[in-house]
């Protein structure tokens, strides 16, 4: 039986990378298949991991229809088994049900990989169909980490390395921490994986760097057994 399977995770997690490996095994079982992606750092048509790995993959856009994309290859004489479908946080939210068709139809799998959320902790339209009707729901198990070295779990856009809560849904831009040069540009736009704390707090790792080099220690690094003022509450 064909599956809908969505692995999610933030960013920095290997998502991109498991979708190849993925790809990779089917092919090498003989099995037929396609690749999509949509917005890749890397450009369009293009799926590629930090790891460095990169492969060619069908673009998707608006007005991309899933069921006739196999039709098309399959009625050409071509062997459709699976589908990967990376940056799927991308795709409509009739797009994802149009994968459940071929799914359901077609008997192909279809393994999307995605973001859940974007940097304002919403859902994205394509995760959020895809929670309600994929078959499984993975969250992988490569953790990415936080400046502060604790488990990310949101993800969050910087302008000029500061942390911002409002903007387009979507805006592509580098994920390496803004510092240096990279904070001279104008407007330059990246992300940053953080913790629920330091997200919260708005804390990036560029922000943590101001802080710590004006020498006043941050409210988080300071042991709470140490405080002076713990003395004083354990007296009273």
């Amino acid at each position: 039986m064909a599956e809908l399977v969505f692995f999610s995770g933030t960013m920095d997690c290997g998502k991109s990378t498991l979708a190849l490996q993925m790809d990779y095994n089917h092919r090498a079982r003989g099995r037929g298949g396609v690749r999509f992606s949509c917005n890749d750092r890397a450009g369009d048509s293009t799926i590629s991991s930090r790891l460095g790995l990169q492969t060619d993959a069908v673009e998707v856009g608006g007005d991309t229809d899933f069921w006739d994309e196999v039709v098309a290859r399959r009625t050409s004489g071509l062997r459709v088994d699976y589908l990967i479908c990376d940056e799927a946080q991308f795709y409509s939210a009739s797009q994802v049900e149009q994968l459940a068709r071929v799914v359901d139809e077609m008997d192909v799998d279809v393994f999307a990989f995605g973001i859940t959320s974007d940097f304002r902790t919403r859902l994205f339209p394509g995760s959020q169909r895809l929670i309600e009707l994929a078959d499984k729901v993975q969250v992988l198990q490569v953790e990415a980490l936080c400046w502060c070295g604790r488990r990310a779990t949101q993800n969050a856009r910087t302008v000029n390395g500061i942390m911002v809560v409002e903007g387009e849904q979507v805006m592509v831009g580098d994920v390496a921490p803004a510092t240096g040069d990279d904070i001279s540009d104008a407007d330059a736009v990246g992300y940053e994986t953080l913790c629920r704390r330091h997200y919260m707090r708005r804390v990036t790792a560029h922000g943590a760097n101001v802080m710590a080099g004006a020498d006043q220690p941050l409210p988080f690094d300071v042991d709470a057994c140490l405080w002076p003022g713990a003395g004083a509450l354990r007296q009273g």
